[in-house]
């Protein structure tokens, strides 16, 4: 019978094997995060990729489209407002057309750019989930399917951080990208996780998020949080299944970690959170904008 210590070495390689086969991520996890990192897969995918970084925050925005489809369409995750004109400019250069500017969650350490987007592309609509009670174009729940041209990505209701947040996972089927992807905002961030103190908040419900709706994902899935504030770019489920220094505990340490992490109060807070809430709509008339 295999040890413990033998198992998680044997599930770590295992993990680590797919890198080894793709060199462009051999080059992204080792020079940590640029403005804008190259697909993993090849050039015949129909899969478009794109990584993009807003500093301040330490926010990742992420750019997906068809590439197969006539119109090319895109969908953008977690814009931010800072860097709408950015994002805005590579989709108009790709020749993408945008129609969903997403969220997985209210975020509370910066505002969303859905509401710039809307009104300097119009079209776009904005989308958040159900639970997280914000005001959006569409509301989305745990099961539903988010289409762009021929590829989807699956909701997948994950809260804890938060009460509506949710992780974006790309379709499984044999035109889907391989491995899948899951975006997973600050439920599971690479080697740690979102706090659980405000907005509805529970370890309890994040650990069992992470442990029923992430990890049950097949172990080559690539992670790719909201945020990251050491230069990581992508974990794979494996990995954190056997790295993640929280997670990888039972759910009583969790929570005891969880309740002693003593995080200073975001500063943004104040001002993200009831923008988000409105998804950026506070924006996106000349009668809002003009009483700002």
């Amino acid at each position: 019978m295999l040890s413990l210590r033998s198992h998680q070495h044997l599930l770590l390689r295992d993990s680590l094997h797919y890198f080894s086969s793709i060199s462009p991520w051999r080059s992204a996890m080792r020079f940590g995060a640029a403005s804008a990192t190259a697909s993993p897969y090849s050039t015949a995918s129909r899969l478009l990729f794109r990584q993009l970084f807003e500093k301040e925050s330490s926010t990742y925005t992420y750019l997906l489209a068809d590439l197969r489809h006539p119109q090319k369409p895109a969908v953008l995750l977690d814009p931010v407002d800072k860097t709408a004109d950015r994002d805005l400019a590579l989709i108009r250069d790709l020749g993408l057309k945008l129609i969903y500017a997403m969220n997985t969650h209210v975020h509370a350490d910066h505002v969303t750019g859905t509401g710039l987007i809307k009104t300097k592309m119009p079209g776009v609509k904005s989308v958040i989930s159900k639970a997280s009670q914000a005001k959006a174009d569409h509301v989305v729940e745990h099961g539903d399917k988010i289409h762009f041209g021929n590829l989807f990505l699956e909701v997948r209701a994950t809260p804890g951080h938060t009460l509506g947040c949710v992780t974006y996972v790309t379709g499984e089927g044999p035109d889907q990208p391989h491995p899948r992807m899951a975006f997973t905002g600050d439920a599971l961030l690479i080697r740690g996780c979102g706090r659980t103190d405000f907005q509805g908040g529970s370890s309890h419900q994040l650990y069992q998020s992470v442990h029923s709706q992430i990890f049950a994902l097949p172990k080559d899935t690539l992670i790719y949080p909201a945020h990251d504030y050491k230069g990581f770019t992508v974990s794979t489920v494996g990995e954190e299944m056997i790295l993640n220094p929280r997670l990888t505990k039972d759910e009583e340490t969790f929570t005891s970690i969880m309740k002693n992490l003593n995080l200073a109060y975001p500063k943004m807070i104040d001002v993200a959170v009831p923008a988000n809430l409105a998804c950026g709509f506070q924006d996106s008339t000349p009668e809002a904008r003009a009483s700002a």
